[in-house]
């Protein structure tokens, strides 16, 4: 009976143990999680990102005040990001104005107008994740140059 007593208390400790250690991977981000890295965009709706030579990759580079600025798949693009509840936005985003040849122009709307709106973001290892209603861009952390 106490062994049985004993394993009935132990049972609820071991789940919570479990839970906190599955969960722990993806947590509700924080500035610091963001800052002072360069977020290099690798997929965009789940899909490899591919870009002709000599286009590279967006990028997504955030100082200690949240300052953004990047290469967006034609134009570098600069603003002031937003961090409320696990939503993030680039507020106020100014770029340069170069025309490019699809598909870096499409690239470029697609990483613009998500980082202009609110988005859910979530870190998982190395990966920042941006979703909202129209796309979900996935960003491979590197440290910044």
């Amino acid at each position: 009976m106490r062994k049985r007593f004993l394993a009935i208390l132990a049972l609820p400790v071991i789940l919570a143990a479990c839970a906190a250690n599955n969960s722990s991977s993806t947590h509700v981000i924080a500035e610091s999680d963001l800052a002072t890295h360069n977020w290099v965009l690798t997929k965009v709706d789940n899909k490899a990102i591919d870009l002709p030579e000599p286009f590279k990759a967006p990028n997504l580079e955030l100082s200690t005040d949240l300052a953004a600025n990047g290469h967006s798949g034609c134009n570098r693009y600069f603003g002031q990001a937003e961090l409320q509840e696990g939503k993030l936005r680039v507020e106020k985003m100014g770029m340069t104005m170069m025309a490019c040849p699809e598909p870096a122009m499409e690239m470029e709307r697609i990483m613009s107008t998500t980082l202009m709106e609110w988005s859910d973001a979530s870190i998982t290892g190395n990966e920042l994740t941006l979703t909202n209603a129209d796309h979900t861009l996935t960003f491979k952390r590197t440290e910044t140059q």
